[in-house]
């Protein structure tokens, strides 16, 4: 186990009475709102309503910036920064998923800084200040709504990264599993192996766990195993979404990392670049390089890590040899993905080629030159696992 510190500030309001609060804990930030949301199912699904409604009885005077894309784009949030400095902003209200959050955050930082919001990313600014900001969830997938980052995308460049700082946790967030029941049954897939994604990447360790947090994060793990499919089924049954609601949470609000001493993220990396070029959903990206990922990484070092994966998260027979064991791991990981999330299983789906893929994977990995996870991936590797997503 290695040292750290943990703390996160979000004060998390769970279920559908504790909704009726977001008027007055908005207003105890301030009059002036920006609202921001993604595209027409906030208000096709009657949630704009109720959320300006909620506003009026406690006087808020509401902006509103929506038409926020999967992928956020560092045009949208350049836009919406100059709204704030021209309307006198005093708190930022996101209603909708990862995507919304992130944009927000990166707003609120921007709204009170005198140069352009990119360079909090060009130039590894983190941000001092920020405006005080609000969530209304809609979606369960990237836990944005209970951690400080959040992954901006510059269109013009063909980049996607990430602003984050202690100042960009949300103050508060919204937590309904009823405002889940709309979303389409691909982002329900998705949004679940992303939430699955973060656990693992850091969960794949040479070192040894802590075995306290080692069984949580199986647990978590399994929870989304077990109420996806539901979801995916019966899109309102509450029980499945609340499990997933909560799991997204927990998953990335950084108690899953703190002194797990794995070496940090392999796929978001790799994958932040399949969106930046091809704007792909974020989980479908990583449910397709998670399982190369896996095969790549296959080595008698890491094979122990393996082993533990297959019987204890998909229970396979441990009475085996430990590489059949690896494979069947594997391979039930691919079924999960392909058949029962049924997430396209390649990138030639997609319509993606290797055109791109050695500036894809010298972006990837960095200055530093390699993405340092479960094993170091050299630009060489990563131009190789693409290729074998195709």
């Amino acid at each position: 186990m290695s040292d750290f510190r943990w703390s996160n500030p979000v004060t998390v309001y769970f279920g559908p009475e504790q909704f009726k609060e977001l008027g007055k804990v908005v207003a105890s930030y301030g009059k002036r709102c920006l609202m921001t949301y993604g595209g027409g199912s906030v208000k096709r699904t009657g949630l704009y309503d109720k959320v300006m409604g909620y506003l009026k009885e406690e006087d808020v005077t509401v902006f509103e910036k929506g038409g926020v894309e999967p992928n956020p784009k560092i045009s949208h949030i350049r836009e919406a920064v100059a709204m704030c400095k021209e309307n006198d902003i005093d708190v930022l209200l996101a209603v909708g998923g990862g995507s919304t959050i992130d944009a927000t955050k990166c707003i609120a930082a921007g709204a009170c800084v005198d140069f352009d919001p990119w360079e909090f990313i060009a130039k590894h600014i983190v941000p001092e200040k920020a405006l005080p900001i609000v969530v209304v969830l809609t979606a369960a997938a990237t836990g944005s709504e209970m951690n400080s980052g959040g992954v901006i995308s510059n269109e013009f460049t063909n980049d996607k990264a990430s602003v984050r700082g202690p100042v960009l946790y949300p103050k508060a967030s919204f937590l309904n599993p009823e405002l889940t029941y709309t979303v389409p049954r691909s982002q329900t897939a998705a949004g679940s192996f992303d939430i699955m994604c973060h656990i693992l990447e850091g969960w794949f360790t040479t070192k040894p766990p802590m075995d306290m947090l080692d069984e949580i994060q199986k647990v978590v793990i399994k929870t989304v195993i077990k109420y996806a499919p539901v979801a995916l089924e019966k899109p309102d049954d509450l029980e499945a979404r609340e499990n997933l609601m909560w799991a997204s949470s927990w998953a990335m609000n950084g108690f899953m990392s703190s002194g797990f001493g794995g070496g940090g993220p392999s796929n978001h990396p790799m994958e932040h670049q399949l969106s930046a070029y091809y704007d792909i959903t974020h989980g479908v990206g990583l449910a397709i390089l998670f399982p190369r990922w896996l095969r790549y990484c296959l080595n008698d070092e890491t094979l122990f890590r393996y082993v533990t994966y297959g019987v204890d998260i998909w229970g396979v027979d441990p009475n085996q040899d430990p590489h059949d064991i690896a494979e069947q791991a594997i391979e039930k990981t691919e079924e999960f993905c392909f058949k029962t999330l049924g997430i396209p299983s390649t990138l030639t789906e997609l319509g993606i080629n290797e055109e791109h893929f050695q500036e894809m994977a010298d972006k990837a990995c960095g200055p530093r030159g390699a993405i340092n996870g479960f094993i170091r991936l050299e630009p060489k590797d990563v131009v190789e696992i693409y290729k074998m997503c195709l």
